[in-house]
């Protein structure tokens, strides 16, 4: 093979040859011949516009081959209505806890924990979607303490295998409705006002108080929207676990299947109303068999039939940077079967500030205080609450410190505790 095949062929391997392709068109191969003539005897061979025709012809073969491989690659990549997005957390935190008896917090060591989170969306008719969510995470101790609080919501504790978190499939009936069915879904994705827009660090602080009303859990589920163009927006929506820990007559534990009257089953029915500065929703959400919700309760989530309404709103400034909050407001109660009267009944309130681009563009400070989800008979006074102040290092990067803490946790009179946690969002 001759010395300026080996080369352009070599060069082909790297990537390089179609630049080099072009740039071999264009060799002025007469002014080449011209300087060869100048430089050397009029015996050697000289170079003409036909010497490098048959290395030309075999360079632009192997381009051909080269861009024949690359079109076989995109097919075989996501569809062109197929997208991924997601996003990492860094969290490092620590905990005091001062408790009054032995029901404790497991551990108050100093963490470094992560959470990856990939989200991908399909849509086969343009206004459809299939939505996967995959997440891994080595979340543990008190990061993940629903009964105390502590439980962050970036938290994730799977023991670093990636697996399916969320999926389910949307689609469009007329210009006003759309549905949703999937094995794994929560209630709250399925509702059609938004019931809060403060950003929690909590997990107790999501969804405008994470109580009895609006509490879920990833089950199978399948639910109904109505958004009207006035902002007037009703939904209806299920959550079923397929099996239970109940019991029969005989001590044999009940199997059940889904939509079952022995399967544990939470039934929310949201009306709400949504305006640019402001929203406001109310929910009621009928819970059976067993289905309970622990991240913003004090004392044992209940387990029996309970009844639960929610009140939400929020609202908003018209201009950010100013001394004046986007406020988030929440209220539960909730009416328990089957016991006495005494304790028959819980209540649960969260309020919400947020101040946007205070000191830089894009950054976030935040307060969350509240009452979490307590009997009428609980002598104890639980409050919790947080601070954080969120800086946008850049588009793809948000540093988070913040400070949270609880008195009477878990309803138990004297178990305080104090944590701080700085976390750090990548997103891509």
């Amino acid at each position: 093979m001759k010395l300026f095949q080996q080369i352009l062929v070599a060069s082909a391997s790297v990537g390089l040859i179609a630049p080099i392709g072009v740039q071999a068109n264009s060799i002025n191969i007469e002014g080449m011949n011209n300087y060869s003539s100048s430089k050397s005897s009029s015996k050697k061979q000289q170079f003409n516009s036909k010497t490098f025709a048959n290395e030309l012809v075999t360079v632009n073969e192997k381009i051909d081959g080269l861009e024949t491989q690359l079109n076989e690659f995109e097919a075989g990549g996501f569809s062109d209505t197929t997208t991924l997005d997601g996003k990492v957390n860094f969290t490092v935190g620590a905990l005091s806890y001062d408790g009054a008896g032995t029901d404790t917090v497991s551990n108050e060591a100093a963490l470094f924990q992560y959470m990856w989170q990939g989200n991908l969306n399909t849509s086969f008719t343009g206004d459809d979607n299939l939505y996967v969510r995959l997440k891994s995470g080595n979340a543990s101790s008190w990061t993940k303490d629903k009964d105390h609080g502590t439980y962050l919501s970036s938290s994730k504790g799977n023991s670093d295998v990636l697996k399916i978190d969320k999926i389910w499939y949307s689609f469009p009936v007329g210009e006003s409705n759309t549905i949703f069915v999937g094995p794994k879904i929560e209630n709250y994705y399925m509702h059609g006002t938004s019931p809060s827009i403060y950003k929690p660090v909590l997990k107790a602080f999501t969804l405008g108080g994470n109580a009895a009303a609006y509490g879920a859990s990833t089950d199978t589920g399948a639910g109904w929207v109505y958004r009207g163009e006035n902002g007037f927006a009703v939904s209806s929506n299920i959550g079923t676990k397929s099996k239970t820990t109940q019991k029969d007559s005989d001590g044999n534990y009940i199997e059940s299947g889904l939509l079952t009257g022995e399967s544990k089953t939470s039934w929310a029915t949201q009306v709400g109303l949504t305006k640019e500065q402001y929203a406001v929703s109310l929910m009621l959400n009928l819970k059976y068999n067993g289905w309970s919700d622990s991240y913003f309760t004090a004392g044992s989530a209940q387990t029996g039939n309970t009844t639960n309404y929610g009140l939400r709103a929020w609202w908003r400034p018209l201009e950010t940077g100013t001394a004046t909050p986007e406020v988030s407001f929440g209220y539960d109660i909730t009416s328990i079967d089957d016991v006495d009267d005494s304790v028959d009944q819980t209540d649960a309130y969260f309020v919400g500030l947020s101040w946007l681009d205070t000191f830089n563009a894009d950054d976030r400070i935040g307060i969350a205080f509240g009452q979490p989800q307590t009997r009428e008979d609980n002598d104890a006074d639980p409050f919790m609450w947080e601070a954080y102040y969120s800086y946008k290092v850049n588009d793809s990067v948000t540093v988070t410190p913040t400070i949270f803490a609880a008195s009477d946790a878990n309803g138990t009179d004297g178990e305080d505790y104090t944590g701080a946690v700085i976390e750090t969002q990548f997103k891509f």
